[in-house]
């Protein structure tokens, strides 16, 4: 089963007058379990990559999934975080008193619980990223993977502090 999927990715950084091609249409799947090495030359991407696979940038170009959990947030920009989470567990038809618990335990694991009430003009991209894993985390039966994903995410966070 595929963890991380990326087709046809492009960065672009501008520098002064130049275009400077970062990713150039790169394409991978990993799969869940697979340990992956990321090689090349300096200036070759390497970082930009994995800058993109732990939610640090977004791709100008190109798809990128993470378990299930895209790049593009699809967070609605009327409803707070806290909103745009519990939407997902009213169509699934929970009462308020269940909701409640299962949105604020998931902002508490990506670190966003003091942002519940803000809109998603108001948080940055890594945050509505975050707001999105989230929403993941009360969406999606396996579990498992969810917090592996977290997991994944807080390792990659931390190398890059």
């Amino acid at each position: 089963m595929t963890l991380i999927h990326i087709e046809n990715a492009s960065k672009y950084y501008i520098m002064g007058e130049e275009t400077i091609k970062a990713l150039d249409d790169v394409s991978i799947d990993i799969d869940h379990g697979e340990f992956v090495a990321i090689m090349g030359p300096s200036g070759s991407g390497k970082s930009t990559l994995m800058n993109i696979i732990g939610f640090l940038d977004v791709v100008d170009k190109g798809i990128y999934d993470l378990d299930g959990v895209f790049q593009s947030f699809n967070l609605l920009p009327r409803l707070s975080a806290y909103e745009n989470m519990e939407l997902s567990l009213i169509y699934r038809g929970l009462s308020k008193k269940e909701r409640e618990p299962l949105v604020l335990h998931a902002l508490e694991a990506v670190d966003l619980l003091d942002r519940k009430r803000h809109f998603p003009s108001e948080l940055s991209g890594g945050q509505q990223q975050r707001v999105a894993i989230a929403r993941t985390l009360n969406n999606n039966i396996n579990k498992r993977s969810l917090d592996q994903c977290i997991k994944c995410s807080s390792g990659l966070l931390l190398l890059f502090k």
